[in-house]
């Protein structure tokens, strides 16, 4: 009851943790909108504009393996609190950049910051929600800012555009922040634990470089025309990783507990989690430039129109405590993701124009978000919930480096994939829609109408692809989430709660 002291005081504090989780999500994707014009002021060359939008992704998904278990380690709150204040003032630094070389150092470094947020605000919600029913509807909130965020964020992005110059983008953090350090030390508890997963240095390098090359190689082979670095990348990443994993493996407190694979729905969440990331990271950009290159829309119009994603996200998320009470969590998870099938097909029967293009977009994309909820919200507290609290920051460190993993696969993979088709059906005339459009400018009227009619046609057939592999992808997690659930009557490695959740 919210007339107790504690359970009121619990809440409070998690509408505190929404600021940190929100705005950390934010920030992967409103420097989109913002960066033609902040490349513009600062002179930023393509390159220097590449590291200007990955350097705060590619920090965050390198160090939030070591903060959660650093968090486990000297106090969560404290963490949180040392990353909100170095986020309020890199955001300010970021704000008021001179060159890109200081706006990307303020990226990186804001990265860093935003890496021990994320895991921090998700363990302290294990911390402050005890009860079962309670944890699970908080952290369906949480996952609903964490979700929401990055579908958000150019909406915002767009508004601050319209009135205020780039910087204003950054400058959002700092109020949020400065209530979070307020309010963080009296309503939000402490923990620590000397049972925690030990802070290897050569461990951390290790997690640190096979992340950011493995991330980096996925990315850069979307762009590169001769991807030998990027292979090279990859390959360097993978042998890393697996010098890590081994290490881990042989330790009795690693800095990431492998152990916890063992544990088949714990797996089978992770690998929902990383490839429905990459799923709703592909359609995410390809629907996107469909909305601006195809039916015209401007970016702050695009950006509107793709809300219903972020919406879709926020709605399921939040029902799905209601769900876990009426059937088992697997069941709800999957019936999300054979729901997110179908939205994606909608997308494989969308034309190049007409009247019933654009809402046969909006509904796939609010239905296929829609599904996921069930998955971001009772997965993610399977995952908390699968180990003991003092291992609460690394479980949820696991999750969140599967959610980054995803978003930059699906936005080379299925990119990739998409860029192929579309060249294909243009019969390699065309690298892009936008390198069409820019050609039509320079031929007569008639030619020009044609080669965008061409070009718009192409960029669709893209479109239902990527839509059709989402659908197979989002098909696949449903039953592999079926097939790994625990078997009936046995009680699963490492979880010892989950008899009495329903899973």
């Amino acid at each position: 009851m919210l007339s107790d002291p504690r359970t009121r005081r619990a809440w409070l504090g998690l509408v505190v943790l929404m600021l940190p989780t929100l705005l950390v999500a934010m920030d992967m994707t409103a420097l989109l909108l913002a960066l033609p014009r902040l490349s513009a002021d600062l002179g930023a060359t393509g390159v220097q504009q590449l590291w200007i939008s990955d350097s705060y992704g590619l920090m965050v998904a390198g160090l939030v393996i070591t903060m959660g278990t650093l968090g486990d380690r000297i106090g969560r709150r404290r963490l949180l609190m040392i990353g909100g204040a170095a986020f309020a003032v890199l955001s300010v630094v970021a704000a008021f950049a001179v060159s890109p070389l200081m706006l990307i150092v303020a990226r990186a470094l804001l990265g860093v910051a935003g890496a021990t947020l994320a895991p921090s605000t998700l363990a302290l919600i294990t911390n402050m929600f005890r009860d079962e029913r309670r944890r699970g509807q908080a952290i369906a909130v949480w996952a609903t800012c964490q979700f929401t965020g990055g579908a958000l964020g150019p909406v915002l992005a767009g508004f601050l555009l319209q009135y205020f110059w780039w910087g204003s983008v950054f400058l959002v953090a700092v109020p949020a922040m400065a209530v979070l350090l307020l309010a963080g030390p009296v309503l939000l508890p402490e923990f620590r634990s000397d049972r925690a997963g030990r802070l290897d240095l050569a461990d951390v390098g290790l997690s640190l470089v096979a992340v950011l090359l493995m991330i980096y190689g996925i990315k850069q082979l979307a762009v590169e025309s001769v991807p030998v670095v990027p292979a090279l990348a990859l390959v360097v990443g993978a042998a890393t990783g697996w010098l890590f994993v081994r290490r881990q493996l042989r330790r009795e407190t690693p800095l990431l507990d492998l152990r916890l694979l063992r544990n088949r729905p714990f797996t089978a969440v992770l690998v929902a989690l990383v490839f429905a990331g990459l799923a709703m990271a592909g359609t995410g950009l390809l629907v996107t430039q469909y909305l601006q290159s195809v039916l015209g829309f401007s970016p702050v119009a695009s950006a509107l129109l793709f809300a219903p994603m972020g919406l879709g996200v926020a709605v399921g998320t939040m029902a799905a405590p209601a769900l876990a009470r009426r059937m088992k969590q697997t069941t709800a998870i999957a019936g999300g993701l054979a729901g997110s099938a179908l939205g994606s097909l909608l997308l494989v029967v969308v034309g190049p124009g007409g009247a019933s293009a654009l809402p046969l977009v909006m509904t796939g994309i609010a239905v296929l978000a829609l599904g996921t909820g069930p998955l971001f919200a009772l997965g993610t507290g399977l995952v908390v919930g699968s180990v003991p609290p003092e291992r609460a920051g690394s479980a949820a460190s696991m999750s969140e480096t599967g959610n980054y993993f995803g978003g930059s696969l699906g936005f080379a993979l299925l990119g990739l994939v998409a860029a192929v088709v579309y060249r294909n059906r243009m019969d390699g005339t065309s690298d892009s829609l936008a390198g069409a459009v820019a050609a039509g400018r320079h031929l007569p009227t008639g030619q020009a109408a044609e080669l965008l009619h061409t070009a718009r046609a192409a960029f669709t057939t893209s479109l239902h692809v990527t839509g059709l592999a989402a659908s197979v992808i989002f098909t696949g997690l449903a039953v592999l989430t079926l097939a790994m659930r625990p078997p009936a009557g046995t009680t699963p490695v490492a979880a010892p709660d989950y008899e009495a959740t329903g899973v």
